[in-house]
């Protein structure tokens, strides 16, 4: 049956967790507690594997302490094209797109000063870098006729008319970027210890819809329904600190502890509430709202062995230790909890502590470089269960695995020569990801005129309205294959 959505004088953010937007969670995890931030073509060569290495621009993000390995001035910049390709699958049926985007990914520089030979620091280095990383998400499920719902309305004759609603297709948009600027300052201890500490200041601007498409059997005509709440922008600003140290062992071996603070979040959400006027039609307005977020802090563990001045590899293990928390404003008037305290409650539960496993290694000829890297990033929610339709179209319980966001493998390589002064590097990376996508759960409203203006039969009510407001008690899930292909060309200058 069709039944209109519940809202009371507009709440921001309506009071179910599943309700609002699933689409809240994977933003969480991906956007604003993900740490990969795109970078320089030899550091994504490599997989992001250089946290014991250090001399390297973006590599400072990883481990501070990569400041105090430079021995000279460094500024470079980084051209990326980062291409994303998603296939949804729905019970067999798929569609697949696909887009690009090109723009400086990359720029940064360090400053090195030379100390007196007399004492047992040899460098003290300042430097900063900015890193950007493209949030395009687009993903298109193809309908299925066997969900349906069967509803009744009044057509232009006043008649009476048995029908099914039946669901046509979903499609989720995601477009924005987001940036880390790092600012650190490193130091060299007798050639033996690096010690580094850094600040990181983020952004984030994202904006995104979320709707599907009915279509009425009997009349052939379709409506399109906008997930409560959206379409949205969002605008966010983070900050968090980070130290590190980088010891050699010997001249081979070197070992690296960092560790960053969790990052403290101000988002600003502006966003499209729907209700009903008195005439029972769908009206909706635009609210702002603030939110506080605190993602977790990391820990990486690294560890380099230097062959030869011509090979060298190394590993990263990098460790959530603690869990996305949403600051709660306390529950509504009517007792109901906030959506903040549902989402903690979520991630209390169903949120594991991330790891990321990189390893990446560079060979030398002359001037030639020749790098590879490969990484694994599990996913960071539990499998669980949902109520949702199977392929007859009957709902039931539905077991989830990696939902939202999948584990992360990535294969990188990439070769470079350097000129002495002046260097190119350029690097290549595939980063392909599975998880499910769970939508159709929740609220939704038709947002244009779309000549669907018969009057449906509101079982709740025992009347006749004009049906253009659904609760979906049911969700529906698709399983994703997600691959990035993300190309890097970086200029730089040795001074």
């Amino acid at each position: 049956m069709i039944k209109r959505i519940s809202l009371v004088a507009f709440l921001s953010l309506g009071a179910m967790y599943y309700a609002q937007d699933a689409s809240v969670i994977k933003n969480t995890a991906e956007v604003y507690s993900g740490s990969n931030f795109g970078g320089t073509a030899k550091f994504n060569s490599m997989a992001g594997s250089m946290g014991a290495l250090g001399g390297d621009l973006s590599a400072i993000t990883v481990n501070p302490a990569g400041t105090g390995v430079f021995i000279t001035g460094d500024v470079s910049a980084t051209l990326a094209v980062q291409g994303n390709k998603n296939n949804s699958n729905l019970f067999g049926e798929s569609f697949e797109s696909s887009y690009n985007n090109t723009n400086l990914g990359q720029v940064g520089g360090v400053v090195s000063f030379e100390t007196n030979s007399n004492s047992p620091w040899q460098f003290v280095n300042l430097a900063f870098n900015y890193s950007t990383k493209n949030l395009e998400d687009y993903v298109q499920t193809p309908g299925n006729s066997n969900i349906s719902e069967a509803v009744k309305y009044l057509n232009s004759s006043n008649v009476e008319v048995n029908d099914n609603l039946i669901y046509s297709g979903h499609a989720y948009d995601r477009t924005g970027t987001a940036s880390n600027l790092n600012v650190s300052l490193g130091g060299n201890y007798e050639n033996k210890i690096y010690l580094g500490a850094g600040l990181n200041f983020k952004t984030a601007e994202l904006e995104q819809s979320d709707f599907f498409q009915y279509q009425l059997q009997n009349l052939g005509e379709y409506a399109y329904y906008q997930k409560q709440y959206s379409p949205y922008r969002e605008s966010s600003n983070g900050f968090s600190a980070s130290v590190g140290i980088i010891s050699k062992i010997n001249n081979n071996i070197r070992l690296g502890v960092a560790i960053e603070s969790p990052t403290f979040w101000n988002l600003t959400r502006t966003y499209t509430e729907y209700g009903f006027n008195s005439s029972d039609n769908v009206v909706y307005g635009i609210y702002d709202e603030t939110r506080k977020l605190t993602t977790p802090m990391k820990l990486t563990l690294s560890g380099a062995v230097v062959a030869s001045k011509n090979f060298a590899i190394n590993v990263d293990y990098t460790l959530g230790v603690t869990k996305p928390k949403y600051k709660d404003p306390g529950a509504f008037p009517n007792g109901d909890p906030s959506p903040e305290k549902q989402l903690n409650d979520y991630f209390s539960s169903d949120y594991k502590n991330t790891s990321d496993l990189r390893i990446g290694a560079e060979y030398r000829v002359a001037g030639f470089r020749l790098r590879g890297g490969y990484g694994l990033e599990a996913s960071p929610f539990k499998n669980s269960s949902i109520l949702a339709y199977n392929s007859t179209g009957v709902s039931g319980s539905y077991g989830l695995n990696s939902p939202y966001v999948g584990k992360r493998e990535t294969l990188a390589g990439g070769l470079g020569y350097d000129f002495k002064a002046f260097y190119i590097d350029a690097g290549i990376q595939s980063i392909t990801s599975t998880y499910d996508n769970v939508f159709y759960g929740g609220d939704y409203a038709v947002t244009a005129d779309n000549g669907y203006s018969v009057q449906l039969f509101n079982e709740s009510l025992n009347a006749y309205t004009y049906g253009d407001g659904l609760r979906n008690e049911t969700s529906i899930v698709s399983k994703i294959k997600n691959t990035k292909t993300n190309f890097f060309v970086t200029v730089g200058w040795k001074f």
